[in-house]
């Protein structure tokens, strides 16, 4: 089986099926898609996905969007290492994680990670009229079906955008889920077993973590995520997933544009520093 995965090193998308793919011990290829640089409105690209996101699969010749889809499909055509368990109720609760993420926590990652970031990079990058032709180009359903106008709203006002506070308290509830779900012996989020519950949820955690913002969780905020992530680091395959594939300068900006960003994350949050 040959797989082709479309992705860029900032995706939190891709990184979850990039860590599903390892995780599961699949080989796999990988074209290069700079989302901050608009290549993912490349016209032949968004014959492959019209949404103009990443990740893209290509197995053999079939073509499969959204993350969430992509790694039930890998456990349905490679049954071994599944990432989704078997008994029926903890798969049902292995849903419930994976659908929060698609419907609520990844549109308040784009956001929180576009007002803490990515808006200072794609102006440093491109400029006021590269940016208008960036925002203009993002299709009118994407993320959302409000993303268009609301990653312009992001991009050109931060902070003081409509629902950017909304967002970052958002994006804190499912941290504080995390929490009570490792509560007690718990080491994972559900069945006390790694699923794709933690590979999901991995991309998320980590990038409060590349954006300085580790403060959401550490000096007893929140233990249990704390353990909990501190485990997610120890695994072989979270570096070679999660930041080997983050070029530098962008690495770079992620850590020094939300270091900046981090007091008034802290301060919406009520978190002392």
């Amino acid at each position: 089986m040959t797989f082709t995965l479309y992705h860029h090193g900032s995706s939190v998308c891709a990184a979850k099926v990039r860590f599903a793919m390892e995780e599961k011990g699949l080989e796999w290829a990988g074209v290069y898609i700079d989302i901050l640089k608009g290549e993912q409105f490349d016209p032949e690209y968004m014959k492959l996905n019209p949404k103009a996101v990443v990740p893209t699969l290509v197995h053999n010749d079939t073509v499969i969007t959204d993350s969430t889809v992509i790694c039930e499909y890998l456990d349905g055509i490679v049954p071994e290492n599944p990432m989704h368990p078997t008994d029926p109720w903890e798969r049902a609760q292995v849903r419930y994680w994976t659908k929060a993420v698609d419907e609520d926590l990844h549109p308040a990652c784009g956001a929180v990670t576009f007002v803490c970031s990515h808006r200072h990079t794609v102006l440093k990058n491109l400029g006021p009229e590269g940016v208008k032709e960036f925002l203009a180009s993002t299709p009118p359903i994407s993320v959302t079906s409000d993303w268009k106008s609301m990653k312009d709203g992001f991009t050109r006002y931060g902070f003081e955008a409509p629902g950017a506070t909304e967002k970052v308290k958002l994006y804190d509830t499912y941290l504080h889920k995390m929490e009570e779900a490792l509560a007690g012996e718990n080491d994972w989020l559900v069945g006390n077993k790694f699923t794709i519950a933690d590979i999901a949820m991995t991309p998320y955690v980590n990038r409060l973590a590349m954006m300085s913002m580790r403060g959401m969780w550490e000096n007893g905020r929140l233990p249990n995520v704390e353990k909990w992530f501190a485990r997610i680091q120890a695994l072989p395959n979270f570096k070679k997933c999660f930041l080997d594939w983050v070029p530098e300068d962008l690495t770079n900006d992620l850590r020094e544009n939300g270091a900046k960003s981090w007091p008034e994350v802290a301060r919406i949050l009520e978190i002392e520093i």
